[in-house]
């Protein structure tokens, strides 16, 4: 057994967890201070400076508040079903390289050649905590709540794992770290101009991947009931959908659980499409050229990596955000339909259009 292994992974899980948790509670407090900027008014304001402890007196409140569980429920899998939403999210984390080495050690948990599949498998478990929620509390809201969340993720997830495919195309490993070296060498999936301007062939590629990149995005959406997807827990509806039932740190874990979901799909777009810890810096050394830096370079530089990898998952969670205070939620026929005749075929044509341009244009 390699000890030095295993003492390496346990150390990557302790420094990524708390770091994770961190993003997830202050993105409670971002999404607040953005809408109440877009809504014109204060936000929170009075826990701590600009509230910013606000965070931690909510998770108090959550572990404090009195542990009610309805006689009604079924008690086993109503307690389940919290966990079953949010170790999914967390566990999809250990395949995502968030940075290149540090100290000659690569920031990946788990660098396996299936990533992206693990990706999938792992996420997609993540709709049997809801469902289970909206069976187990014997309630009508709850219960239709989890109906729909099934028949979304079951919709979307199609499209997700269409928009992938143009990228393992034109990369030709499922490795994610692969993915990101990929793109270090060749420019990013959307960007060709961070890294190789003179590949024809990659400018080519750069609709398709847009389109992809638009696709996943859309799917990402979906797949976390984002507004204007959150038509399973719609309140002026289905009251709160399949956790009306929850209270205390059970309804927390579900809450805790959309902003992970959020923060993972987060970073599976960055690694895809956005060039994940990569950043180009111009040099001018012997002419202009792109300078890679990574933690071969020393602490500092895969510091560096870890930093730019989170900027810009809080870019993509800002725009969650913006989106979700900008836009109406959907009629649940206008979901659907946008998911099967919209989303689906689009995906669809493009592999193929990728397949074209790869088969006339040598990379």
């Amino acid at each position: 057994m390699d000890y030095a292994y295993i003492g390496i992974s346990f150390a990557k899980i302790a420094g990524l967890l708390p770091v994770v948790l961190g993003i997830m509670n202050y993105s409670v407090y971002a999404e607040r201070r953005i809408s109440a900027f877009i809504q014109d008014r204060p936000g929170p304001n009075r826990v701590g400076p600009f509230g910013l402890l606000q965070p931690i007196a909510d998770a108090a409140k959550f572990l404090l508040k009195e542990d009610f569980t309805p006689a009604h429920v079924n008690k086993f899998y109503y307690w389940l079903a919290p966990c079953l939403a949010m170790i999914p999210a967390i566990l999809t984390l250990a395949v995502v390289p968030f940075g290149s080495t540090l100290f000659g050690v690569p920031m990946v948990i788990a660098d396996i050649n299936v990533g992206v599949l693990f990706v999938f498998a792992i996420a997609s478990l993540g709709v049997y905590g809801i469902v289970i929620a909206g069976w187990s509390s014997n309630s009508k809201y709850p219960f239709l709540g989890g109906i729909r969340s099934s028949s979304q993720m079951l919709s979307y997830e199609l499209a997700l794992g269409l928009a992938v495919i143009p990228v393992f195309l034109v990369v030709g490993k499922l490795r994610l770290t692969e993915i990101v070296r990929y793109q270090i060498e060749h420019g990013w999936m959307i960007a060709p101009f961070a890294g190789d301007w003179a590949n024809v062939g990659k400018w080519l590629l750069a609709l398709p991947m847009l389109i992809s990149f638009v696709v996943f995005t859309i799917a990402i959406f979906a797949e976390t009931n984002r507004l204007p997807f959150d038509l399973p827990e719609a309140e002026t509806e289905l009251v709160g959908g399949y956790h009306t039932e929850y209270g205390s740190m059970k309804f927390g874990l579900f809450f805790l659980g959309e902003y992970i979901a959020m923060i993972t799909g987060s970073a599976i777009i960055v690694t895809l499409f956005l060039g994940g810890w990569h950043l180009p810096v111009p040099s001018w050394h012997g002419g202009f050229h792109w300078a890679l830096i990574d933690g071969s370079r020393g602490v500092l530089a895969g510091l560096f990596n870890i930093f730019i990898f989170f900027a810009k998952i809080a870019v993509l969670l800002f725009f969650f955000m913006w989106v979700r205070w900008s836009l109406p939620r959907f009629r649940y026929d206008q979901l659907m339909r946008l998911g099967w005749i919209w989303i689906f075929e689009i995906a669809l044509v493009n592999i193929f259009l990728t397949a074209v341009i790869l088969a006339f244009v040598k990379l």
